[in-house]
């Protein structure tokens, strides 16, 4: 085990902070003085005229936005004080701006098909029935961007892109980032290469056109991006297509996306008198999020104006990282006095997971370059995965617990609490060997995480965020699930059937109770969808089909819808899930009831 992990530079923390004069280097989401910041939007948003602050933001303009701002300017001159009524900004809303989502336009994939080579390896009829339902989900979520978008990009907050997209679902009417990874792969799995390949290329378009990929769709995303997958994305579509050409042609903007995190993400760490370079989320805006505007001026209330620019910054890196939010960004010895939202510290926490699928990324470029003969390339690559590997040994690995954890390291503490990104590491295939795995596997044997029918918890602390108990998620059960797949063990290979089994199971009996699909699930009771965090919960749901899909083609002959009753401990969870995969249809339909 590495002694205890040494103090981070008091530049690097300076820098993370701004406490010393960084507040004045914040920037906004972006320039727009209607969709990202400015008066306007600073009025209507606090005058409440949407239940969610994110309509407003979505919708596209009817002019010019200076014609616009003119307007609201004269409008304001002309009213005693500034502040206008309600009705004046609901009138003038309706007059200057369309309603959100007029620049998306429905539409079917033309390479979708209603019979995929997936629903014959499903030997369970209910199950098989229920992916043919996953499979036309992506004509439902399919969109096409206003061709006006790339006319006049100045009267809409939507990010033009070149293809079709597919998008989460619910209040997210637009393609984000790291959804996009799960959904695309269930796209190929549904003979979908055409547009999992247009997929690809709107994001290489937004490398080339921002240096990175933004989080999502819209202009007020444009300072923040999500969990680096472009590469991990590009490897998918490689599997299926075996395209090098495709490769050849972009494979630059895959390095140019690295560089980003690598330039403007990074942090040095000192352990031991030795310096490693890991990296984090940093978004340096220092102005609410427009699409959550007043739940951040609500949270920021009470504090002085460097403090409310810091905190805002935390919560747009905090949207970056995907886990927006969540306890795992409490940063230990910062007790708040208002709201525990207040404690978010994500620009002092080094993720594991950020920095595996950084490993993997490192892998892939170094792979793809040797694939099409440059050798010095894949030279560079190669050295900079195994310094990665160093460092995450050296950083992140806990002999004691057995597992990477996220280190805070302006309290040079790791974060002892149990996350499914702990596990990260073993889904991208970095700094593994055999008995690693096996302290791994040990260690989620040994959490209550695996006591829950219904999945594995995001974590094991009730906090009421999103990314907190009692809510699990798709994309974290696959990574998980995969990365236990993976290993040489019978027994994790074992688990991870026993995980994916409990995971179908309960998203087969929500939809059938719910008829839909959703982004997230609560491990408690009978399976139901998620809830808490700063929205309802939302029904559609890209990621969640995706995974799904992944499961169903992993282990389409084993699965089974059977209702059986089983007890909760480890591990006879296994013993019985694998029993009643070996029976389909022997105990009857529906979901696994756990007693205890």
């Amino acid at each position: 085990m590495p002694g205890p992990v040494g103090w981070a530079f008091v530049v690097v923390c300076a820098a993370l902070w701004g406490w010393q004069a960084m507040a004045g280097s914040l920037l906004p989401p972006c320039d727009s003085h209607i969709y990202c910041t400015g008066e306007l939007l600073r009025q209507v948003q606090r005058s409440r005229l949407f239940q969610d602050d994110k309509d407003f933001v979505d919708m596209p303009l009817k002019s010019n936005p200076g014609v616009v701002l003119k307007h609201f300017e004269e409008l304001v001159n002309a009213t005693p004080g500034g502040a206008l009524s309600k009705l004046q900004l609901t009138q003038f809303v309706e007059s200057h701006f369309f309603p959100p989502g007029k620049e998306l336009e429905s539409w079917t994939p033309p390479d979708w098909s209603d019979s995929i080579p997936l629903l014959e390896k499903i030997s369970d009829e209910k199950l098989r029935s229920w992916g043919r339902v996953l499979n036309a989900k992506w004509k439902k979520l399919g969109r096409r961007v206003d061709p006006d978008v790339q006319a006049s990009p100045w009267r809409y907050s939507l990010i033009y892109v070149p293809n079709p997209v597919i998008v989460p679902g619910g209040r997210f009417r637009e393609y984000y980032y790291w959804d996009s990874f799960w959904i695309l792969e269930g796209l190929l799995l549904s003979n979908m290469a055409a547009t999992a390949k247009g997929l690809i290329q709107n994001f290489l378009y937004l490398v080339s056109k921002f240096g990175h990929i933004p989080n999502g769709g819209r202009v007020y995303y444009e300072r923040r991006s999500q969990p680096p997958l472009l590469s991990l994305m590009m490897e998918s579509y490689l599997r299926h297509t075996n395209d090098t050409e495709f490769l050849r042609k972009h494979i630059h903007l895959l390095e140019a996306e690295y560089h980003f995190w690598q330039d403007h993400r990074a942090v040095n760490i000192s352990v031991g008198g030795k310096q490693y370079s890991l990296n984090r989320y940093n978004v340096q805006v220092g102005e609410p999020r427009p699409e959550s505007y007043m739940k951040d001026v609500e949270l920021a209330k009470g504090l002085q104006e460097e403090a409310q620019q810091d905190l805002w910054a935390e919560l747009q890196s905090a949207a970056e990282s995907g886990w927006d939010f969540s306890s795992r960004w409490f940063l230990p010895g910062f007790p708040s006095l208002q709201d525990p939202l207040q404690d978010t510290r994500v620009r002092g926490v080094v993720p594991v997971d950020l920095n595996a699928i950084l490993c993997k990324v490192e892998q892939l470029l170094a792979t793809f370059y040797q694939v099409l003969g440059d050798g010095e390339k894949a030279s560079r690559f190669w050295a900079a995965r195994r310094e990665r590997v160093a460092a995450l040994t050296a950083v992140l690995w806990n002999e004691e617990a057995g597992v990477w954890l996220d280190y805070h390291f302006l309290r040079q503490r790791h974060n002892p609490a149990f996350y499914p990104s702990n596990l990260s590491p073993l889904w991208a295939e970095c700094d593994v060997d055999l008995p690693r795995a096996e302290k791994v596997l040990h260690y989620l044997e040994e959490s209550s995480a695996l006591s829950y029918a219904n999945g594995l918890p995001t974590s094991l602390t009730r906090t009421g965020e999103q990314w907190d108990f009692p809510n699990a998620w798709a994309p974290l059960q696959h990574m998980v699930i995969t990365g236990l797949v993976k290993s040489s063990s019978a027994r994790a290979r074992e688990l991870a059937f026993s995980l994916a089994q409990r995971w179908l199971q309960m998203n087969l009996a929500v939809y059938e109770k719910h008829g839909g699909m959703f982004e997230k699930y609560d491990v408690e009771g009978d399976g139901k969808p998620g809830g808490g965090g700063e929205y309802p919960v939302q029904e559609g749901f890209g990621w969640t089909n995706g995974v799904a899909l992944q499961l169903l083609d992993l282990y389409g002959e084993q699965l089974t819808s059977a209702h059986v009753r089983c007890s909760p401990s480890w591990p006879f969870i296994g013993t019985c899930l694998v029993l009643i995969s070996r029976l389909p249809g022997f105990l009857g339909d529906g979901p696994v009831h756990w007693e205890g």
